[in-house]
């Protein structure tokens, strides 16, 4: 299947498989059937790491993880013979609620407007001339929070 495939659309497989799928270098390689090399450079060339960074590093995605981590100490405590978690566990859940807590308050400009985009697609859906006028209101309110 793969021997149909150009060089360019084993090149998109890989980085999917890189990006979506977290698979290594090796594995990639393997299932697009080119060496390992190969995908290294790949993604070496077009910075693959860069990119899977950037879109994990997303403010939602990096409170899921939090959340995720404290599931998972929790899930050790309910494991052990205890049921107490340690000091340490205790310690690392309490920053780990606190940074959750933190990030969860914190609005940028950006996501003030990815919000006002949304609501304004959905706003001129039902309400054009709304719409229209409260699109004003939220560039005024954005100009303030740049300042």
């Amino acid at each position: 299947m793969t021997n149909n495939l150009t060089n360019q659309q084993k090149k998109d497989w890989a980085k999917l498989l890189f990006m979506q799928e977290g698979m290594t270098f090796q594995d990639i390689a393997q299932k697009v059937d080119v060496s390992r090399i190969t995908v290294g450079r790949w993604a070496e060339k077009e910075s693959w790491e860069m990119l899977r960074a950037a879109v994990t590093s997303t403010r939602e995605e990096q409170i899921r993880h939090l959340y995720m981590q404290i599931a998972q100490i929790n899930k050790a405590i309910s494991e052990s013979d205890t049921k107490y978690a340690t000091p340490a566990q205790a310690d690392t859940i309490n920053k780990l609620s606190a940074a959750i807590a933190k990030m969860e308050g914190d609005f940028g400009i950006a996501d003030i407007i990815g919000v006002s985009k949304k609501f304004l697609t959905w706003l001129r859906a039902r309400n054009p001339e709304k719409a229209i006028d409260i699109s004003s209101e939220f560039d005024e309110f954005i100009k303030t929070q740049l300042k």
